[in-house]
Parts: C-alpha cells; sequence; structure tokens
C-alpha cells in the first residue's frame, strides 16, 4: 500500500505538470512545425538519461521501444490537432482514454467492476469543464486528438505491463530515445528547420512535460492500476483551469465547476478500493 501510494502521488504531480502544458503546445505549433516540436522535446528529455543508457537491463529495448511508437503517436497527433481545434476541446477529446483503458483491458479480459462508473463520472466531468458554446463544430484537429486518445490507452495499458518488469528509470530512457529515433524521419520528411524555434516553450515542454513526466508516469504505473491511472489523468484539465483561473485571471463558470467536482469525484471513488 505504501508503493501505492506514493504511486498516486506521482502520478497527481503529473497530472499537475501536464495541466500547464496545453496553452504552451498549442502557442509552440503556431510558430514551429509538430515534427520539430516533439522531435526537441524528447530530444531534450533524451539528456537527462543518458547515464541509464550505459547500463541498460537486459530485454528492456523490446518493450521500451514498443512504448516509444504510442508515445511518438500520441504527443504527434494531439500536436497536429492542436493546430486546427482549440486547448479545451484537445483536453475533452483527449480525456476520452479514460473510457478507451477500461475498454481494452475488458477485450482481454480483466473485469473491472466499479472502475466503470469513475470512468464515466471522469469523462462526464471534463466534458463540462471543457464545454464551451463558442467553439466551432468539429473539424479535423478533433479526428486527429481521437487518436491521441486512442493510442495514449493503448501506451497507458502496455506500461502497466511493462513498468513492473524493468527498473523506471531505464525503461524511461528508452522510451525517450526511442521516440526522438522515430521522430527524426518525420521532421526530415517535413524538412523543418531551426528557424523561429520558441526555445522557452521547447525547454519546459522537454525538461518538465517530458523528461519528468515521462518518468513520474513509469515509475507510478509500477504500482497503480491503468484503470485507476486514467482516471487519475482526467485531472489535468482541472489543473490546467486552475492555472487559467491564477495566471490569466479566467473564471469557471457553474457547468465548469460542476464539471471539476465530478473529475475530483471520479478520481476518490476510483483510488478509495485497494489496487488489484
Amino acid at each position: 500500500m505504501r508503493g501505492y501510494a506514493l504511486g498516486l502521488l506521482a502520478l497527481n504531480l503529473l497530472t499537475l505538470l501536464w495541466g500547464t502544458t496545453f496553452v504552451v503546445v498549442k502557442g509552440a505549433v503556431a510558430e514551429m512545425a509538430p515534427s520539430l516540436l516533439v522531435l526537441l522535446r524528447f530530444f531534450l528529455a533524451s539528456l537527462f538519461f543518458l547515464p541509464w543508457t550505459f547500463r541498460l537491463p537486459k530485454g528492456v529495448w523490446g518493450p521500451g521501444l514498443e512504448l516509444a511508437f504510442w508515445l511518438l503517436l500520441g504527443y504527434a497527433s494531439q500536436a497536429v490537432g492542436l493546430m486546427y481545434t482549440s486547448a479545451s476541446r484537445s483536453a475533452f477529446i483527449t480525456a476520452l482514454n479514460v473510457v478507451f483503458v477500461p475498454l481494452l483491458l475488458s477485450v482481454v479480459g480483466r473485469r473491472l467492476g466499479p472502475v466503470w462508473l469513475a470512468a464515466f463520472l471522469a469523462f462526464l466531468g471534463v466534458g463540462l469543464l471543457s464545454y464551451d458554446p463558442r467553439q466551432p463544430p468539429l473539424n479535423v484537429g478533433d479526428l486527429w486528438t481521437l487518436l491521441t486518445a486512442l493510442t495514449y490507452a493503448l501506451y497507458i495499458v502496455r506500461l502497466e505491463v511493462h513498468a513492473k518488469n524493468f527498473p523506471s528509470l531505464p525503461l524511461t530512457a528508452v522510451q525517450v530515445f526511442g521516440t526522438v529515433l522515430l521522430a527524426i524521419p518525420w521532421a526530415l520528411w517535413e524538412g523543418v528547420f531551426l528557424e523561429g524555434v520558441p526555445w522557452g516553450a521547447v525547454l519546459y515542454l522537454g525538461v518538465a512535460a517530458t523528461a519528468l513526466t515521462t518518468w513520474l508516469q513509469t515509475w507510478g504505473q509500477k504500482y497503480v492500476p491503468a484503470p485507476q491511472a486514467a482516471i487519475l489523468y482526467t485531472l489535468e484539465p482541472v489543473w490546467a483551469t486552475l492555472f487559467a483561473f491564477l495566471v490569466l485571471g479566467e473564471r469557471l463558470g457553474i457547468t465548469g465547476f460542476l464539471g471539476a467536482v465530478l473529475v475530483v469525484l471520479a478520481t476518490l471513488q476510483a483510488i478509495r478500493r485497494s489496487p488489484t
């Protein structure tokens, strides 16, 4: 239970950091190609994990590269989607992974019980929190973000498996380096250049929102089951809304407040039971 409690703490810190990223990424992709943003943020993150690449445990490359593949698809589709859709709608659609995770686990025969109720409450809460009647109709960016939700759900499910079999830092190192390798062909294909790069945003995304968050997630999911983790991740837009209030002075209406309450209730429902 101590490991479970610490895992919950790590994943909650992770969602706090994630909550700052939607606006940062949306601003960055307005100035640079998504492929370059993904490549640079993971390259910067990889520098922090260089010491662990010289003493990797046997067999870690296969699982690490598999996770890197899902990571690249998730980050890439989200960055592309934010070129066409709003940050709030991106947060809402991405939160669909809270439904996809238990659905995928049910397909392979895992019994989840009350987690479904928490997942439904979390998704409903994110919907209310992200609702904006001024938003345009569905667009191509929303479809890209739907791919984000699906691939991220696959990442969460597979991370639960591999995080229990390998030390967190080496597994994180392979994921980050693998994502860099997979992102290089995409960046070369787009023919991007290092002109006009918002280095402040890239540095923040690379250090705090990639290096630190990938390690926190890998370590946290060693102890927290995938369905509960997916529900915890819906706290991300709650933190994003809080930062918007504190930093930008944005107000949260009654609908958004109700959504935030539902997300918090969903997370409490998910974590109050002993891990299985």
